[in-house]
């Protein structure tokens, strides 16, 4: 049991590293929904680009590996997640193929769609994937609709410990205002730490004056949404489960 203990902690505590490093790479997010913001001429969103593409790989690979962290550590949580909530996890996906092909022919001559379109892709990528990152996330702490029943392992007929209960499959966490509150904090933080890379990245005395300047809008939105989860968090009600009875119930200020 002490084991058992011990080998929970330690994959929480990997699975907190790497999710803390990820948010740390999405300032390669923040810095593409910022494009047109900061970016005024094409010589200087051409900066911007550039500046994110050396570093695009590292959000991507970080995101893959968080994911295959908890298939190592915990094999129904990701079947229960990855398998039932799919419609969040495809469309974050989607993002990052978005980003991928965008960087790769947004610069190449011929290519079909132009380079704005591609540019428009970046920003998608830069919005959509922080904020659904951080609602999908925000499940942990608020819950989600599936069931699981271990006795089911020995129907032959369908063999499946875990089910989703909701036809929405992962979209559900949306409709969930304390869900979508963290994903608003993931994406400002998200452009918070793009404008100070750029800050400190990016030898150009405009592009430095306007992130300074937009930097007065971003960290106050994040603290707002924030400090809103964090509080409701530390004083809403819990999962808990009974060490006996394995039952599941919810306990007043469990976090």
């Amino acid at each position: 049991m002490n084991d058992y203990i011990f080998l929970q902690h330690y994959w929480w505590f990997i699975i907190s590293l790497l999710g803390g490093i990820l948010v740390l790479l999405l300032f390669v997010q923040g810095g593409q929904s910022l494009l047109f913001t900061i970016g005024k001429t094409e010589n200087e969103q051409k900066m911007l680009v550039n500046s994110t593409g050396r570093k695009w790989e590292f959000t991507f690979t970080t995101l893959v590996t968080f994911g295959g962290a908890f298939f190592a550590s915990f094999p129904l949580f990701y079947s229960t997640s990855f398998g039932g909530a799919y419609w969040v996890w495809l469309l974050i996906l989607l993002c990052f193929v978005l980003q991928a092909v965008s960087y790769e022919f947004q610069s190449k001559k011929g290519n079909l769609l132009g380079k704005k379109t591609y540019q428009i892709f970046l920003i998608i990528n830069g919005v959509l994937g922080p904020i659904l990152l951080g609602t999908a996330v925000g499940t942990f702490f608020n819950g989600a609709e599936f069931v699981v029943n271990k006795a089911q392992l020995t129907d032959i007929s369908m063999p499946v410990i875990s089910t989703w209960a909701n036809p929405l499959h992962g979209l559900e966490a949306a409709f969930n205002i304390w869900n979508v509150c963290l994903g608003l904090a993931v994406f400002f933080l998200s452009r918070v730490l793009a404008i100070l890379y750029f800050i400190n990245n990016i030898n150009d005395d405009a592009i430095r004056e306007r992130c300074r300047k937009r930097l007065y809008i971003e960290a106050p939105l994040f603290l707002v949404f924030f400090l809103t989860f964090f509080v409701h968090t530390l004083i809403t009600e819990g999962f808990a489960v009974d060490p006996v009875t394995g039952e599941v119930f919810m306990e007043k200020y469990k976090y």
